[in-house]
């Protein structure tokens, strides 16, 4: 069976999902797709909209075959490490290519950047320069663009200041550090850019602006053109049956009541938290009125929005350096949110050549490993009544993953 890897976060699911799963399954002539997707708390910082198992049950629905959660400890991450432990989990499971959207859409000019970085004392040349630029004050993605320029090894073409070209060149780099057989293949992003913050597209649009158009209103009619019916009817489910969509601002009273009651010293111990940001954080936390306005308050040029947004997430779930010093240097099990029939035919066909744990339900056995992850859940309920809260920890804790037949 050729299997074929997406490392996505479907916030929600849309029509430019769906467009890229069948695109990847079309250019790679896959019997299976598998998908690695973050849990409850994404990459750049933010809360899902629905839980994890929502949003595994609409890609399910989309037609991804198997859905494995991308642990806490990679998916809260900057560009670098989240793919070092989405790479790892789809070579673990035996992906013979893997597939990402690009604003490029050119692969080849990615892995020739790649290559170039093989070599040690250029790559060593590119990490001196990303650090420079990072102690002037620049962001991490505008300090790799400027060393890839320094270095005159970047294509006049491709833009690595932008979202999927970063993580596309980083899934190359990590599949390549890892020495895996993996072929990479790209997908041009269709209609709607990353961070467009309006439809532009009569059946496309960024997760961005989905999400917008959802907290605007109480009505969630306006995005039913740009995604899928079953996505649409899963969001509506998710209301009915939680009472909420999960948005930053509804965890502003947990991280300033954190942050406020927290002493300096300790917040120092959290990840991320470094350079003596910790007395800002709690400068404003006493400032603030609401989460937008403390970020605007807190935020530099060196801290950008994501980079504080993912601080105060590894605040909120009492992340450790030492805890993730420990835990991040690749992933220690593969945990199933979700598959069909076919995902089930493949998974009982590598089982026997898996390298780490294949857990399907939460186990006392792998407390230790999941810590985080159940705290991150943890977390991500709070904001639901006691009910909802109950029940959608019942999910995390007491249930098989979810089995389409």
């Amino acid at each position: 069976m050729i299997s074929t890897g997406i490392v996505v976060e479907y916030n929600p699911f849309h029509n430019g999902h769906l467009h890229h799963i069948k695109e990847a399954r079309r250019k790679t002539n896959a019997d299976v797709i598998i998908a690695v997707m973050s849990g409850n708390f994404l990459q750049r910082g933010e809360p899902a909209i629905v839980s994890k198992w929502a949003r595994a049950q609409m890609a399910l629905e989309a037609g991804v075959d198997l859905v494995i959660e991308l642990p806490y400890t990679f998916a809260v991450q900057q560009a670098e490490m989240f793919a070092n432990g989405a790479i790892a989990l789809l070579n673990a499971l035996g992906c013979e290519n893997f597939c990402f959207g690009s604003e490029s859409g050119d692969v080849q000019s990615l892995v020739k950047i790649a290559n170039m970085l093989q070599n040690t004392t250029t790559n060593q040349r590119f990490q001196t320069a990303i650090r420079t630029h990072i102690k002037q004050g620049m962001s991490y993605p505008s300090s790799l663009s400027a060393g890839f320029k320094q270095l005159g090894i970047i294509e006049d073409d491709i833009d690595l200041s932008l979202p999927n070209n970063i993580l596309g060149f980083h899934y190359i780099l990590a599949a390549q550090h890892q020495q895996t057989n993996m072929r990479p293949i790209t997908i041009s992003r269709k209609a709607a850019n990353y961070h467009d913050q309006t439809f532009t597209s009569e059946t496309i649009a960024s997760a961005t602006a989905i999400r917008r158009a959802i907290f605007s209103s109480d009505n969630i009619s306006d995005i039913k053109k740009v995604v899928p019916a079953t996505s649409f009817q899963a969001l509506i489910n998710y209301k009915q049956t939680y009472g909420s969509f999960h948005h930053w601002n509804h965890y502003w009273p947990f991280l300033q009541y954190k942050l406020l009651t927290t002493s300096a010293n300790d917040l120092s111990e959290l990840y991320e938290v470094v350079e003596g940001i910790e007395y800002r954080l709690k400068k404003y936390a006493l400032q603030a009125q609401c989460f937008s306005e403390f970020m605007n308050l807190v935020k530099t040029k060196r801290y950008t929005w994501t980079r504080i947004q993912r601080m105060c997430v590894h605040i909120l779930t009492n992340t450790k350096k030492v805890e993730m010093k420990e835990h991040q240097k690749r992933p220690e099990y593969i945990r199933l949110l979700a598959m069909n029939e076919q995902g089930k035919q493949y998974l009982r066909s590598i089982k026997k050549q898996l390298s780490i744990p294949l857990i399907s339900k939460f186990s006392a056995k792998f407390e230790s490993v999941m810590e985080l992850d159940s705290r991150s859940t943890q977390v991500f309920a709070q904001i639901l009544d006691a009910k909802a809260r109950s029940l959608l920890l019942h999910r995390e804790y007491s249930e098989p993953p979810i089995i389409q037949t």
